[in-house]
């Protein structure tokens, strides 16, 4: 691959961040990578790992000159960083995001884009639950997919160069529009995060249940709850925050769909659960022909990177 933009800032150094620099590296996409995070021992440990190419204090010296700006922030963050960064974005540059939720972005952000500048925001459908800046790495992309979402009156080069690089990372891409964005991530990925939370959190609750007994059976299935439950607790609560309408729909759905499987259970009715687990379980088998997981259950733990 050649280079794609001259010179990317990555705003927040976490494991997607972290995992871009490192995937930009392995394709020869950037120039120059630059870096920066809030915390001053994130900035010190990416420089000690050479995560980046440059590590700066602070965000508004990191967009300097850059082509292509990644928002790698909690959500709830995003607007301050768009704040702070205006006045430094270069004519022509894009600004990104790696964002869980769409709309709420767009919201937060989009009014501090100045003219000439181009905002594309994205959401990278892929990670651990491991953080920080030595979480990342250069194959975490592959063959998962990136969703673009671009913002009304975005020049179709603008976003076909950041779809080039999406790409050049190893993913696959869609570009869709942000509140059909928002509905489908509220299916796929937060209401069941906060399904697992839940569930580990009755564990927790039950007393009956000794934390021995928890963690010694926990192949049983709850594993798979406590490797959602790990995930970055400031994230996911502005995940909740800012797409809660969807969220709330689903949640809606789902405890409508739990009532009828509670009522098959109490009534006996094992044709309505024999059927029910029938049909979801070709879902499982459609995920997995679709190269989105394995056979073995074991979300994403296999390997070196977990």
């Amino acid at each position: 691959m050649s280079v794609i933009y001259q010179r990317v800032a990555l705003i927040g150094l976490g494991l997607i961040a972290g995992s871009m620099a490192h995937a930009m590296r392995r394709g020869g996409l950037a120039g120059e990578i630059v870096g920066t995070a809030r915390s001053a021992e994130t900035r010190k440990v990416a420089a000690g790992i050479n995560l980046v190419d440059r590590v700066t204090e602070t965000a508004a010296e990191a967009v300097k000159d850059a082509d292509l700006i990644v928002l790698a922030v909690p959500v709830g963050a995003m607007g301050g960083v768009a704040t702070e960064i205006a006045p430094h974005l270069k004519p022509g540059a894009t600004v990104t995001d790696v964002g869980s939720v769409k709309r709420a972005v767009i919201d937060a952000v989009q009014p501090h884009i100045p003219g000439g500048v181009h905002f594309i925001p994205g959401h990278p459908l892929a990670g651990t639950e491991h953080s920080g800046p030595t979480s990342g790495f250069a194959e975490l992309f592959d063959n998962r997919w990136c969703l673009i979402v671009p913002v009304e009156g975005t020049e179709k080069a603008a976003t076909d160069r950041l779809v080039d690089l999406w790409k050049g990372m190893g993913s696959n891409v869609d570009v869709m529009d942000a509140d059909h964005h928002d509905l489908v991530l509220a299916v796929t990925s937060h209401t069941p995060h906060l399904i697992a939370y839940t569930m580990v959190g009755v564990a927790d609750d039950l007393r009956r249940v000794t934390d021995s007994e928890v963690i010694k059976y926990s192949a049983a299935g709850f594993r798979d709850f406590t490797r959602i439950a790990a995930s970055d607790p400031t994230m996911w609560r502005d995940v909740f925050l800012t797409n809660k309408e969807a969220t709330l729909e689903i949640l809606g759905r789902f405890t409508e769909e739990l009532f009828a499987l509670q009522r098959a259970i109490r009534t006996g009715n094992g044709e309505l659960l024999h059927d029910y687990f029938t049909h979801t379980r070709a879902i499982r088998r459609g995920i997995i022909e679709a190269g989105q997981d394995t056979d073995a259950p074991d979300f994403g733990r296999g390997g070196q990177h977990t």
